[in-house]
């Protein structure tokens, strides 16, 4: 069920008794009901194993994570790589020059061991992990451009510059699917005085074998961005609309119509888990809200502060790593779940 608070906000307060019981409802069958996991195309070995039963992703629907971390200025795009087995996160600053762009450093964690500098001067925001698990794939607001960073010798090459000659606003956020095919957001938060070449337009893009072509421009100020596991479905969080849409993916990459997916306050930051539920950060309630695939509400987890963006990760995948905090004092929260998280 999906309540339109953006357009009907009298509708909502009117039918939110009725909606909650019905909402918990669904939730508990949810928590109830699942089947066995399918590995999806493409995937690694050992994460989402056939035909085992993950049992309910979440023990109880309002949960809490812990803060396991803290210290930074403000953390986002947590991406888990494998092996050895850390976190890699941006952490930006503000803002500097007379473009006023925002420096950003990417970090490797393993908490509780002290944070390393990854890449000094990344210019990065959110963050992926290619399918062979060798190179970060970042958003990039310093060259408005989606780039890729070695794991091995942390170079960077630059997989998407412009569209069709026009520079991107400040890519912010990115997906890949098992075949390699990204999508990325591109709104204007982090364009600072810099010209806008979009025409005050901000969207979301696909790059495949190194074409990038538009998904949508109509979305206001997209953000977070995921793929179901099978890459049949895109989600994209509009900031500045509250709403979560979904668009269904081709096998060639292409996307067609969009659906209202879910509505929630400043959607940022979003995994997947393996069985395909859908963990979105409201930036402003510091909390995720998690969905089935079907759009059901499952249950939140809190942070107690402001959110900006989570990802599965551990030896078994089955911890959820939230970037939570105030500026200058952001940190890790964290929380084991029941279902490992997809890798990509």
């Amino acid at each position: 069920m999906i309540i339109d608070a953006v357009s009907s906000p009298g509708r909502l307060v009117g039918t939110l008794a009725g909606a909650t019981c019905l909402l918990l409802g669904i939730a508990s069958a949810a928590l109830a009901t699942h089947t066995a996991l399918d590995t999806p195309p493409g995937a690694p070995p050992g994460v989402c194993e056939t035909g085992t039963d993950p049992g309910p992703p979440l023990p109880g629907t309002a949960l809490s994570a812990s803060r396991i971390q803290g210290g930074f200025q403000f953390l986002e795009g947590p991406v888990w790589v494998a092996d050895p087995g850390y976190l890699v996160v941006s952490d930006l600053r503000a803002a500097t020059g007379a473009e006023q762009v925002q420096p950003s450093t990417i970090h490797r964690l393993a908490p509780p061991a002290a944070p390393e500098t990854f890449i000094a001067a990344s210019g990065s925001n959110g963050l992926a992990l290619s399918p062979d698990g060798q190179q970060i794939i970042a958003a990039t607001h310093d060259n408005r451009a989606l780039s890729a960073y070695r794991l091995s010798d942390r170079s960077r090459t630059v997989l998407a510059a412009d569209h069709q000659g026009r520079a991107f606003n400040s890519p912010n956020d990115v997906t890949v699917r098992a075949d390699g095919v990204v999508y990325f957001t591109d709104p204007s938060f982090q364009r600072g005085r810099r010209p806008d070449a979009m025409g005050g337009r901000t969207g979301v893009f696909r790059v495949a074998n190194g074409q990038v072509t538009l998904v949508d421009d109509t979305v206001r100020q997209p953000n977070g961005i995921a793929l179901s596991p099978d890459g049949s479905t895109l989600y994209v969080g509009a900031f500045n609309e509250n709403r979560i849409y979904a668009y269904p993916v081709q096998p060639d990459g292409s996307t067609g119509q969009r659906t209202v997916f879910a509505t929630i306050a400043s959607p940022d930051g979003v995994t997947v888990d393996c069985a395909g539920n859908v963990y979105w950060v409201s930036h402003n309630e510091g909390r995720v809200h998690v969905f089935a695939p079907t759009g059901a509400t499952l249950g939140t987890i809190s942070t107690g502060r402001q959110a900006t963006n989570a990802a599965f990760g551990g030896a078994d995948r089955r911890t959820l790593f939230i970037t939570a905090g105030q500026t200058g004092d952001y940190g890790i929260h964290s929380i084991q779940l029941g279902i490992p998280g997809y890798p990509y």
